[in-house]
């Protein structure tokens, strides 16, 4: 019988008591079923000592050899904090996404560490590094770099030192960046800068500091000392905001340099002059003597929340207690769990030191609201509006809302946290009054096409009902949709989206194969074709492969007769195509199918082309199969392009005029013009005729197609300018025909509108004087000093004599001056001297130059061409008399009525001084009217009238805030009275009954507001508190019948509506088991949807929590005869299901799977064909084998037989596979493995007369988890390396 022990807890703990001092003896192990365990030794072979080696050679050295070297982890975690003042991306919306997250990644990338990050209740971000120690330490530096704020500081260490912080290669220096994660930058060897620049964060920055005045100081030929002082004590030295320290270093010129908090280094470095050194060595010791001695210190609790608001920004509130108090605060380091914080300083000072610690730390409090979460966006406001209205009152309180917890945090001081908790729970109770919410489960596969192209769908839901609609994203493969908001719209955007859903689910999916060399004709240009297919089958949804797959297949969905509508069209399209490339002659082919034509429409008239959402163009287009491109609507082109086959766009093109016609007083005329001579009648890119066109008044020619033959010059516009133009168009022709000759003249831009003359005078003067026509250039064309003359060669030569005569006197600058009454000088200088421009602008450019403000001079200098400025002059001369002709015209209106006078923007005001070139001058607003009896806005025909009779009681003394003053010319400031008279506001009543003022009001005014817009008049409705039924319309006469009339048409609809609403609230209830109720529901909705839908009714089932409410009573509601018709088909379905069956089937378990088929498609098949319904055991199911089948009695015979057959033909595979599976295992798993004995070994420690205790597996400290900080501990498994 050999001893040996087994290694279990028991044992342990027997050995660890000393209660077992003499070895455990046990069973022998059966040695024919094992082995002899093997000894301690040889299972757990020892370490080798470090004075093994010094030993005699003879002594054994274990089973382990000498030579292995200590095993170090290869792996490290590090965590770093980056505080929240500091943090580079503070954007919560973004946290987990954005560009920290990218950076993160990079870093990952790059360094091969493993990051992890968390965010603390500070706002702080927490960042563990995991890896290999150099990765570790890449990934710090990057991370302090990237995502923490960076300050930069420099340090002036002696210039021959600088080499010595660089170290051999540059090591030295990259190693304390690495160590500091900061950046530093040494100046170069020819730079004669003693300043090394440190870029960081303030901690690094120091920890760099320090290190770096280190090494300068070991490398200073002056004298250097090191002092060991408790760090508890350094602060006592340094002093409030280092103030003593640096008052010492002033005082002695010695460099003292402290290791900040963050370094765990006691001794102080003093360098300097050994004299200087030692005073201050001398000051210093002294100071510790003296605070070791009379210092004492109390430690308080203080929660490790609060230790933050203790420690204050930067550290500020420990330095003002020590400042204060001369008492220093000692606080655990941020990843210590104590709370214990300690205060050293003289015992009277202590107290009070005590009263500053707790009151910094109670400044704040933490407080929480109970808000469910869905409400916690609303609660935030679009962009944090909502949130940021509390903030910006109480900037100091924090608001924390944490995902998927019905809670909200405040965190601040007390007095504001208390305020913003009640409002935020105001909020909160607001919010769960009139908001609600549902969800309800649509395949994730329709989710896209719910969302529509660019959010097209859910955007129009969200808008109409008014809600919120959270849909997952694809990842999460998740079929719930949240719907949030007003409680009727959540409703109806819920019925709308399961009616959608339902509609998709009825889709179909077909692959049509094109060939690839085809998808991009098919696309068209910027996808013009594939849009125009598109809005042709609307509900079809049109996929392209992508072309790096190289795939022929395009995939349609949407309805089965679209889809196949759709098929048929493209199909049809593709071959035109291949006949296009087959066709010896394809070229030709392609070019009759993409001619285009211009057709030239008046800008107005574009919208009634294009009709009532697109209706007419899309009539168009379908009929004629031409493609017709509009021009923008904020474009100054008129002309419409049609593409398609010729005789399609020649038929498109006499639609679109025939439209123009009737719209408008249109003219059209032909003229016979040779075909030879339609181009130099066009002219060089059009310019010629675009100048006959812009000349006659905007009229359209349109010339026949080149190459046609057609001699046909079509003219198109009003009937005066058609004939101008036709008068001129011959006359050219005339000239064309027997000679024609053209010259070009330059002259600067700026000259051109001289050369013009208003209104076109003077050009039209050398043109009827000389027969010759002369061409300005356009805005667009590119060569803008070009004037071209065209004609007979003796008048244009006679022309250009005359334009050149002129340019030439525009080239001769001279400098003249007038005399103008200095009180007229503001006149042309204010509004940035907009009056001079003009006058620049219409004479050639001409400089006007008036005196300074200030002096009394009055001399204009005037500098240009002598003709400009001679023009100009007589300009600035009418604008005088027009001023000194100037007389000031009262007109007394009420201030209440003032606002309706100007206009909206003033538009009115705007028209009457550019009518009668006046200036008007409202008076200031008075704030608190005398004799005004209500506001503005709330003015009726009675107050109207009272102000009338008062002003005619007492004609002679209006207010001033009533004068309008007008200046001008007398009789023009009389016409501007008179129409300013004529936009006074008159106020009439309308009866309105006051239950529908809510429903003309509308949905945040809009409906009262449009009404307001439409007939621009003011409609005041009383408050709800008056209930009153008397509306105002306030407004010019000419529009109150038509406000009247339009408001008393939206009564009549509003009534009407009324009427069918109450006839559509009609109620019927219907008794139905509720074990039916699931059946009537149908699978996602679809059979109670399509009775909703069939009849027009809204059905409602009993809450299955509400206890009061009978569970077999199913509510229809909507017009009498159609919840008639909606009861008798829930009843025929209730009538259907009450003849229904079920039988239990037992079927092997082990088929049910290929039964069920790939996500249940299998036995939906089965379902359908048979029109049941099958049921497998849920799993844990007392039996397995058990399926049930619920309908018709022969439908459910007929389901039955079919599934057994299909379980005979499936148990056979099954059967075959396990015979194979029984060849495949290892024959390890064919034994049955007897009961575990545990690791059994002989000649263990704990057996023998031993003190040593066994160690505790559920201990931390003896089986600690990886990268967790152990103290050190003798154990008997060979000494700790």
């Amino acid at each position: 019988m050999s001893s040996v022990a087994v290694l279990t807890q028991e044992s342990f703990a027997e050995h660890r008591s000393g209660l077992v001092p003499q070895q455990i003896k046990v069973a022998t192990l059966n040695s024919e079923e094992e082995s002899d365990p093997p000894t301690y030794k040889d299972a757990f072979p020892p370490l080798p000592e470090k004075a093994a080696c010094l030993e005699s050679a003879q002594e054994p050295a274990g089973a382990w050899s000498n030579k292995i070297r200590p095993i170090k982890a290869s792996v490290i975690t590090q965590v770093f904090h980056v505080p929240l003042e500091e943090r580079k991306y503070k954007d919560m919306n973004q946290f987990g996404e954005g560009e920290q997250a990218k950076i993160c990644l990079e870093i990952m990338q790059r360094t091969g560490a493993h990051l992890e990050l968390s965010l603390a209740k500070d706002q702080g971000l927490s960042i563990m590094v995991s890896g290999k120690l150099d990765a570790v330490m890449k990934a710090r530096k990057d991370i302090v770099a990237r995502l923490q704020t960076q300050a930069s500081a420099t340090v002036p260490i002696p210039k021959e030192h600088h080499r010595f912080v660089i170290g051999k290669n540059g090591e030295k220096l990259q190693d304390l960046e690495l160590k500091t994660a900061t950046k530093i930058q040494i100046p170069r060897p020819d730079d004669p800068s003693n300043q090394i620049k440190i870029t960081g964060t303030k901690e690094g920055i120091e920890k760099a500091r320090h290190e770096v005045l280190l090494i300068s100081a070991e490398q200073d030929k002056r004298a250097v000392e090191r002092l060991e002082v408790e760090k508890a004590f350094h602060p006592f030295i340094a002093g409030p905001y280092n103030r003593l320290v640096g008052e010492i270093m002033q005082e002695t010129g010695t460099r003292i340099n402290i290791p900040p908090p963050s370094v765990n280094r006691t001794e102080i470095v003093f360098t300097g002059e050994k004299e200087q050194l030692a005073q201050a060595v001398a000051r210093i010791k002294k100071i510790y003597e003296e605070k070791k001695k009379k210092t004492t210190t109390i430690a308080v609790e203080v929660k490790k929340s609060q230790h933050k608001y203790v420690i204050g920004p930067k550290g500020n509130s420990l330095q003002e207690i020590l400042e204060r108090t001369g008492v220093s605060v000692e606080i655990p380091p941020s990843d210590s769990i104590s709370e214990t914080v300690i205060l050293r300083g003289e015992p009277e000072k202590l107290g009070q030191a005590l009263t500053e610690v707790y009151a910094k730390a109670n400044s704040f409090t933490v407080s929480s609201v109970s808000a469910p979460s869905w409400l916690h966006r609303f609660i935030i406001g679009k962009k944090g509006q909502n949130l940021a209205k509390i903030t910006q009152q109480m900037p100091k309180v924090h608001i924390e809302f944490t995902e998927g917890e019905d809670k909200i945090t405040l965190e601040g001081p007390t007095e504001d946290v208390n305020v913003a908790q009640e409002q935020i729970e105001g909020m909160v109770k607001d919010l769960i009054n009139r908001m609600d919410y549902v969800e309800i489960n649509i395949d994730h596969k329709f989710h896209r096409h719910l969302i529509g192209k660019s959010g097209a769908n859910i955007n129009r839901i969200k808008d109409q009902y008014k809600v919120s609609v959270r849909i997952p994203p694809d990842s999460e493969k998740s079929n719930l949709i949240r719907i949030e908001g007003d409680p009727q719209g959540v409703q109806q955007a819920k019925r709308e989206l399961l009616e959608l859903a339902s509609r998709m689910e009825n889709e179909r999916t077909k692959d049509l194969i094109i060939e690839q060399r085809f998808h991009r004709t098919i696309i068209g240009q910027k996808g013009e074709r594939i849009r125009e297919i598109r809005d042709k089958f609307p509900e079809v949804i049109i996929n392209f492969p992508d072309p790096a797959q190289k795939s022929e297949i395009v995939q349609l969905r949407g309805p089965k007769n679209e889809v196949e509508k759709c098929t048929k069209y493209m199909q049809k399209m593709v071959a035109d195509l291949v006949g296009d490339f087959m066709h010896p002659l394809g070229l030709g082919r392609r070019v009759e199918n993409s001619y285009s034509i211009s057709v030239p429409i008046f800008k107005q008239f574009h919208k009634n082309i294009i009709g009532k959402g697109g209706a007419n163009i899309k009539k168009i287009r379908e009929e004629s199969n031409t493609k017709i491109d509009l021009p923008a609507e904020n474009s100054n082109s008129e002309t419409i392009v049609i593409t398609g086959k010729r005789a399609n766009c020649e038929a498109a093109r006499s639609r679109i005029l025939s439209i123009q016609k009737d719209l408008a007083n249109i003219a059209e005329v032909e003229v016979s013009i040779p075909a030879k001579l339609h181009n130099s009648l066009i002219g060089t890119k059009g310019r010629l005729i675009r100048s006959i066109m812009e000349e006659c008044g905007g009229v359209h020619i349109h010339f026949p197609v080149e190459g046609s033959g057609s001699d046909t010059v079509v003219i198109r516009g009003p009937s005066s300018d058609v004939e101008k133009a036709k008068k001129q168009l011959l006359h050219l022709a005339e000239e064309k025909q027997t000679k024609s000759f053209t010259v070009d003249i330059r002259a600067k831009p700026e000259y051109h509108k001289f050369l013009i003359g208003k209104g076109g005078g003077k050009i039209r003067k050398v043109r009827d004087s000389t027969g010759a026509r002369i061409i300005f250039p356009a805005a667009e064309d590119k060569d803008q000093d070009l004037i071209t003359i065209i004609g007979k060669e003796d008048a244009v030569r006679e022309a250009q004599k005359e334009l050149e005569a002129l340019i030439q006197n525009l080239d001769n600058v001279v400098e003249d001056y007038m005399l103008v009454d200095p009180r007229h000088h503001r006149h042309f200088v204010i509004r940035r001297g907009q009056v001079l421009r003009e006058i620049a602008e219409e004479y050639g450019g001409v400089m006007v130059s008036f005196p300074r403000s200030g002096t009394q001079s009055d001399k204009v200098t005037l500098k240009g061409a002598k003709d400009c400025v001679e023009a100009a002059k007589k300009r600035i001369q009418e604008i005088i008399e027009d001023l000194e002709a100037q007389v000031t015209v009262e007109c007394a209106i009420p201030q209440k009525f003032h606002r309706s006078v100007m206009g909206p923007k003033g538009s009115r005001i705007q028209q009457i001084t550019r009518d009668y070139n006046v200036q008007i001058k409202f008076p200031d607003r008075e704030e608190n009217p005398v004799h005004s009896v209500e506001p503005s806005i709330q003015e009726n025909g009675d107050e109207a009238g009272e102000g009338r009779e008062a002003k005619e009681t007492d004609p002679g003394s209006p207010r001033r805030c009533d004068i309008i003053v007008i200046s001008g010319r007398k009789e023009k400031c009389e016409a501007a009275k008179e129409a300013l008279e004529a936009l006074v506001p008159v106020t009439i009543e309308v009866e309105v009954p006051f239950d529908l003022h809510r429903y003309i009001i509308g949905q945040k005014g809009s409906g009262i507001r449009k009404m307001m817009d439409e007939f621009e008049v003011n409609i005041h409705v009383p408050a709800p508190e008056l209930q009153s039924h008397t509306i105002a319309i306030t407004g010019l006469a000419a529009n109150l019948d038509r406000a009247k009339a339009g408001l008393l048409d939206r009564v009549k609809e509003l009534q009407a509506e009324q009427e069918d609403r109450a006839l559509r609230s009609f109620k019927l209830s219907v008794t139905v088991d509720p074990k039916y109720h699931p059946k009537i529901i149908g699978r996602k909705g679809a059979v109670i949807t399509q009775i909703r839908l069939e009849h027009d009714v809204n059905i409602q089932f009993p809450d299955k929590d509400d206890g009061n409410q009978p569970q077999d009573q199913i509510t229809i509601t909507g017009y009498e005869k159609n919840t008639e018709a909606a009861r008798d088909a829930i009843l025929k379905i209730v009538g259907e299901l009450e003849q229904m069956v079920s039988e239990d089937v037992p079927l092997d378990h082990r088929v049910h799977a290929r039964i069920i088929g790939a996500r249940g498609k299998a036995i939906r098949k089965i379902m359908d064909e048979f029109k049941v319904d099958i049921r497998f055991p849920q799993s844990g199911a007392p039996d397995p084998n058990c399926v049930t089948v619920t309908g018709l009695p022969e439908n459910v015979e007929e389901a039955i037989d079919h599934i057994l057959n299909l379980e005979e033909e499936y148990l056979a595979d099954v059967v075959d596979s396990e015979a194979l599976q029984v060849y495949m295992k290892p024959p390890a798993h064919e034994e049955s493995k007897a009961p575990s004995k545990g690791f059994v070994v002989r000649d263990a420690p704990w057996t023998s007369n031993s003190s040593e205790k066994a160690p505790d597996m559920s201990s931390s400290e003896e089986f600690p988890s990886f990268g967790a900080q152990v103290a050190p501990k003798t154990l008997p498994w060979g000494p700790k390396r």
